[in-house]
C-alpha cells in the first residue's frame, strides 16, 4: 500500500460511525479526506481520463424527476476505477515506477492498472486464476499488462501475485482505501457538481466496494451540503449496511451470483471509506436482483448504454420505488462500469424481458386437424405480438385423443399488452396454461 501523508490524516481519524442519534459535523470529516485532496487530484488527472458527460435521460418523465446519467462507462477500459488508479500511479516513486506493480484480479480495478500502467510506462504484471475468462485475460494483454495464470482460485493468484513482489520489489497492489485513491473517484463527484446546475440528490453504487460513494460524498458535501449523497447495494451482498450497523467492516460475504454482481460482490472495503459513508453519505438502500436486470434492460433501451450490475444498480433504485422522496426533484446517477461479457449480457437481457413482462409463455390443447393452429396465429397477430417460438407436442399428451399440447413463446409491447393478450386468448381457450416468471 502507498504511504503518504494524507494516510496518516486518516489513521488518525478514530471517530466512530455515527450514531442515529447524532450527525458529526463535516469539519469533522475534513479530517478523513480533504477537498484540497480531491481538487488535486483532478488537476493531476485530467489529461489521462475523460470528463465524461452527465446527460439528460429520457427516463426521466418515467419515474417523475429530473434525471442526469453521469456516464464513466465512456472511460477507456469503461469504469470509473481509472481515475482512483491513474492518481494512484501518478503518486509513486519513481524508483517504484521503475521497478513496476503488480495486481491479482480480474476486476475493473485490474483492467484499469493494466491501461494506465501502461501508459505511464510502468511494467505491470497481473496473476490471474485459470478459471478467468478468456475475454478478461485478452483485455488485460491488450492493454499492456504481461499477465500470468496461476492457481484455480483468487486466494491462489493473491498469494502468488504477494510472493512475486516480495521476490522481484514489485508493489503489490489491491483496491483498498487510501486517501490517494479516494481521491482520484472523488473526482466524479466534482464533475457531477459542475454538470448539473441546482442539483439535489446523487446515486451511486455502494456494495464491497464504496470507495466511489465515500470519495465523491467527501466532494459533493464539502461544495453544497443539502445535496443528498445516496448509495445503493444489492440485497445479495448487503454488506455496507450490516457494516454501518455493526461499526466496523464485516468480512467477506459469499454472493449467491457473482457473475452478475462482479465488483460489487468483491473484496470488502477498509475503515476508512466506512467512515466517511457513515458521515457523509444520507442513505443507503438495497435493491433486488431482478430490479438490477430491469434496469439494465432500460439503459440499454434508453440510453444505448450497455452496462453491468454496479452501472446499473443505482438506477435499480429508482426502479424499484425505494427513493419516493427523489419525485420531482434533479437527480444525478453515476453509471459506473459497463463490463459485461457479450453472451452474459444475453442472458440478463432475455431475463429482463422475462421480468418485465415483454416475454411471456403459455400452452393449450388443441384438436389436431386442418386449421385450429392457424386460427390461433390469427388471434396472436390481430393482437400485434411477435412470436419467439412455437412447439407442437403429440405423443405425451395424455388428456384427450387426436389433441396436440401447443406451447409459444411471444414478445408483447408491455405488462398492458400481454394483459391484453392473455385476457383474448382466455375466450377461446378457457383451459389455457399462462407459464410465470
Amino acid at each position: 500500500k502507498i504511504v503518504s501523508c494524507n494516510e496518516e490524516l486518516l489513521r488518525d481519524a478514530h471517530s466512530c460511525i455515527p450514531q442515529s442519534s447524532s450527525r458529526t459535523s463535516l469539519s469533522n470529516c475534513n479530517k478523513l479526506l480533504r477537498f484540497e485532496d480531491i481538487s488535486a487530484a483532478a488537476f493531476k488527472i485530467q489529461c489521462g481520463v475523460q470528463k465524461t458527460p452527465c446527460m439528460y435521460s429520457r427516463l426521466s418523465k418515467q419515474y417523475g424527476m429530473d434525471i442526469y446519467l453521469k456516464k464513466e462507462i465512456l472511460q477507456y477500459t469503461g469504469s470509473v476505477k481509472e481515475r482512483g488508479v491513474l492518481y494512484l500511479l501518478a503518486s509513486l516513486p519513481q524508483d517504484q515506477q521503475r521497478k513496476g506493480v503488480i495486481v491479482a484480479s480480474d476486476s475493473n480495478f485490474s483492467l484499469a492498472v493494466s491501461y494506465h500502467a501502461s501508459e505511464l510506462r510502468i511494467p505491470v504484471f497481473v496473476i490471474m486464476s485459470t478459471s478467468t475468462s478468456p475475454t478478461r485475460v485478452k483485455t488485460c494483454r491488450e492493454y499492456g499488462a504481461m499477465v500470468i495464470s496461476y492457481g484455480t482460485t483468487a486466494k491462489d493468484s493473491q498469494m502468488h501475485a504477494r510472493r512475486l513482489a516480495q521476490e522481484n520489489g514489485y508493489l503489490y497492489l489491491e483496491e483498498e482505501d487510501s486517501a490517494v485513491y479516494l481521491s482520484g473517484l472523488g473526482t466524479v463527484g466534482l464533475e457531477v457538481y459542475e454538470q448539473v446546475p441546482n442539483l439535489e440528490a446523487v446515486i451511486f453504487p455502494a456494495g464491497g466496494h464504496c470507495g466511489l460513494l465515500a470519495g465523491s460524498a467527501a466532494a459533493l458535501k464539502h461544495l453544497n451540503p443539502h445535496i443528498s449523497v445516496i448509495g445503493v447495494e444489492s440485497e445479495s451482498f448487503p454488506v455496507l449496511q450490516q457494516s454501518l450497523k455493526a461499526g466496523h467492516p464485516t468480512k467477506d460475504q459469499a454472493c449467491s451470483n457473482h457473475h452478475l454482481y462482479g465488483d460489487v460482490s468483491g473484496v470488502c472495503f477498509g475503515s476508512n471509506s466506512l467512515q466517511l459513508t457513515g458521515k457523509l453519505v444520507d442513505k443507503v438502500v438495497a435493491v433486488r436482483e431482478e430490479d438490477i436486470l430491469i434496469s439494465m434492460l432500460r439503459l440499454l433501451e434508453y440510453e444505448r448504454a450497455m452496462v453491468d450490475a454496479e452501472g446499473a444498480i443505482g438506477l435499480a433504485a429508482l426502479i424499484a420505488g425505494k427513493l419516493p422522496e427523489l419525485k420531482g426533484k434533479r437527480v444525478a446517477i453515476v453509471i459506473c462500469s459497463g463490463n459485461l461479457e457479450l453472451h452474459f449480457l444475453q442472458q440478463c437481457i432475455a431475463r429482463a424481458l422475462t421480468l418485465d413482462c415483454r416475454v411471456c409463455r403459455f400452452s393449450l390443447l388443441l384438436s389436431d386437424s386442418p386449421g385450429d393452429l392457424s386460427k390461433l396465429l390469427e388471434i396472436l397477430a390481430r393482437e400485434e405480438t411477435r412470436v419467439l417460438d412455437i412447439k407442437q407436442e403429440r405423443m405425451f399428451v395424455t388428456s384427450e385423443l387426436f389433441t396436440v399440447e401447443v406451447t409459444c413463446t411471444v414478445e408483447t409491447r408491455d405488462k398492458m399488452h400481454t394483459a391484453q393478450l392473455r385476457n383474448a386468448l382466455l375466450e377461446r381457450y378457457p383451459t389455457i396454461v399462462w407459464m410465470e416468471q
